[in-house]
């Protein structure tokens, strides 16, 4: 029976603060998922220059980097269940002009205190591990000013498959219609797309190394019994061999919003 795990938002924090160091050289699919974000926000936006920006689950600083690279911004706000990464964000700030930078670290879904007169909401990679999407882009919403830009990506239901369908429990992913439909409530699109790929690995093994190194093992509490990590090694050879090893699938989505203006 497959169960979907209520995300701990301190085993999230724990997970991805052990793999800081490791996730820029290993987190390939969700570098290429910031620069396609980031390519997405230059083909929504004339002149490519922010004033005030806010990125939820800005990490090691990867998209910073690549939104940077493409766009002048004058202020921007970069949150984090992770406070370690504000060192990370800082090397990052070294190459760029950025005029002030302010760290909000805690968990979006409860910062009382968030910039208001936003020009742009940014997320890469991060929306699956929140609770209650509906409530987040309604506050996000809240703090943006009319006609300002909502761009995220994140995962969608085919993602990790093979994990999931060997381990029977996984994070609740939604559509791309269904990311859409929530919102739309307060946004309106300009585009949005999926993908679907799968990325060939030496073993098993190497796609468990894979996932530890890039801290998206933050699911729940559960020890590696011999018997256990013995079952998922030959289920996964057994089932998802390709050429060269196994594969592994990722799904990711990329939605780019305005805000409705009333």
């Amino acid at each position: 029976m497959y169960q979907y795990v209520t995300i701990d938002k301190q085993l999230v924090r724990e997970r991805f603060c052990n793999s800081l160091k490791s996730y820029g050289s290993h987190a390939v699919v969700q570098q290429a998922m910031a620069k396609e974000l980031a390519d997405m926000i230059c083909r929504s936006k004339q002149g490519r220059s922010f004033n005030r920006v806010l990125e939820v689950g800005s990490g090691s600083g990867m998209f910073m980097n690549e939104l940077l690279t493409r766009c002048a911004v004058h202020t921007y706000f970069a949150n984090d269940l992770v406070e370690e990464s504000h060192h990370c964000l800082s090397e990052v700030l070294e190459h760029f002009s950025v005029e002030e930078f302010r760290f909000l670290a805690g968990d979006i879904e409860h910062i009382e205190e968030l910039p208001c007169d936003l020009d742009l909401v940014v997320s890469n990679a991060t929306l699956q591990w929140l609770d209650d999407l509906d409530g987040f882009f309604k506050t996000m919403a809240a703090h943006l000013k009319p006609g300002g830009m909502l761009a995220f990506s994140t995962f969608s239901t085919s993602n990790m498959c093979e994990i999931s369908s060997i381990e029977g429990t996984g994070l609740r992913y939604h559509t791309l219609e269904e990311l859409e439909l929530l919102a739309g409530k307060y946004f309106e699109l300009t585009e949005s797309h999926e993908q679907v790929e799968q990325h060939e690995f030496s073993s098993p093994e190497a796609v468990l190394r894979h996932i530890r190194q890039t801290g998206v093992n933050g699911i729940r509490r559960r020890s590696w019994t011999k018997s256990r990590y013995q079952h998922f090694i030959d289920q996964y050879r057994l089932l998802y061999s390709c050429g060269n090893g196994v594969f592994l699938t990722y799904h990711p989505v990329f939605c780019c919003m305005k805000k409705r203006v009333s």
